[in-house]
């Protein structure tokens, strides 16, 4: 089959690898014919997460069509269409009896830090991802749903992973009518967090980004105020839009590739003396209130020395973090996506054939001709 490989820092290319094949009478086989580029997939290809190894395939937000399956996959047959949770979870140990699927200790027994992520190194399993012709997808009757007939691939990509991670950013705020939220980072994880603090009952959004295009997305489509960090103090404006307080509650929506710092960017980007930069997380801490909530859906990887802890700390805020559970929030944000509260389909801007996969992360990592998000089409474009 054709698959997106991993060559090095900054480099993938479409090779030739085997076919997956049933490994457990749990699996099954998917002809993957919808694959979306996350946020994070450009943390692999610019080499900051450990153990990613040469000829590694990419990709955990995938739909498809089962081609084989296992003598143990109750439920799964020949032909059903699944949207496939980055999480990999077997639905019987502690952690998954319990909805943190994202702490699932049957798909990565190796690791205390995370469950089994497709296609997200050997930390996490070193399970092959999603941007192929073909997937093997593990526990494939537990965590993966079938997709409605009258719904297409763009409209329950997002569901995956981008979708169920943003909502879950705005949940973890505790939000009960009224806040003030701001979001750091408008892509695609930062745009669904804004649209679920809607849902969820904030009074007021504001995105924060540098990204002219991105900004303008998160008016029209989020229906937010923005605040461009290269033009402002952002804290300064912040606390300047509430009274001196701050917000009520930050998502962290960026992760550690944040701009913003020269120094953290040096020190996290290029000599990797921590795992990327901290900038935003910090940026959270200080623009929320005392009292405040700081959510992080964006992603870390251990260590960490340049985090501003101690403001947290002082300013008895609460802080909640986590890997989403993607699997515990796909049936209510289906209908949310089915009965229109959510245009997940309006954030995919580009569409690729696999071949041309290098191209797509290229524009997506330089944030070019106005890309929200990506996907790639292994075997062409699907029309159901």
């Amino acid at each position: 089959m054709r698959a997106l490989t991993y060559e090095g820092p900054a480099r993938v290319r479409v090779r030739h690898k085997p076919d997956p094949r049933i490994e457990h009478p749990q699996d099954a086989i998917l002809r993957v014919t919808c694959a979306a580029i996350c946020g994070s997939d450009l943390h692999l290809l610019h080499g900051l997460v450990p153990d990613t190894r040469i000829g590694s395939t990419f990709g955990h937000e995938i739909v498809g069509v089962v081609e084989d399956v296992g003598s143990q996959a109750d439920g799964v047959a020949k032909g059903d269409r699944l949207m496939v949770p980055f999480n990999i979870s077997c639905g019987g140990c502690y952690y998954c009896e319990r909805g943190l699927t994202a702490c699932c200790d049957s798909s990565n027994p190796s690791s205390d830090l995370a469950c089994g992520v497709y296609g997200y190194s050997h930390t996490t399993g070193g399970y092959d991802g999603g941007q192929a012709e073909y997937v093997r997808v593990p526990f494939a009757a537990i965590g993966p749903m079938k997709v409605p007939d009258d719904m297409s691939d763009e409209e329950v990509i997002a569901l995956t992973d981008a979708l169920p991670t943003g909502y879950q950013g705005a949940e973890m705020c505790n939000l009960s009518g009224g806040e003030t939220v701001v979001v750091f980072g408008a892509g695609p994880v930062g745009l669904f967090a804004m649209k679920s603090a809607w849902l969820l009952g904030a009074g007021r959004v504001i995105a924060v980004d540098k990204v002219g295009y991105r900004l303008d997305f998160a008016r029209r489509w989020a229906g937010v105020e923005t605040m461009d960090f290269e033009a402002v103090d952002v804290i300064t404006a912040v606390k300047d839009l509430t009274e001196g307080r701050g917000a009520d509650a930050c998502i962290d929506a960026v992760g550690l590739e944040a701009a913003g710092s020269p120094m953290q960017r040096i020190a996290g980007v290029y000599a990797k003396t921590v795992a990327g930069s901290a900038t935003a997380l910090n940026w959270c801490f200080h623009a929320a209130r005392k009292g405040g909530t700081v959510s992080v859906v964006g992603v870390y990887g251990p260590p960490y020395a340049l985090v501003d802890f101690g403001t947290a700390m002082n300013k008895c805020q609460t802080i909640r973090t986590g890997q989403c559970s993607v699997r515990r929030y796909m049936p209510q944000l289906l209908e949310h996506v089915r009965e229109g509260r959510i245009d997940a389909r309006a954030l995919i801007t580009h569409r690729y054939p696999l071949d041309e996969a290098a191209e797509a992360y290229h524009t997506f990592a330089q944030k070019k001709d106005g890309c929200i998000k990506p996907v790639l089409l292994p075997h062409g474009r699907t029309v159901h």
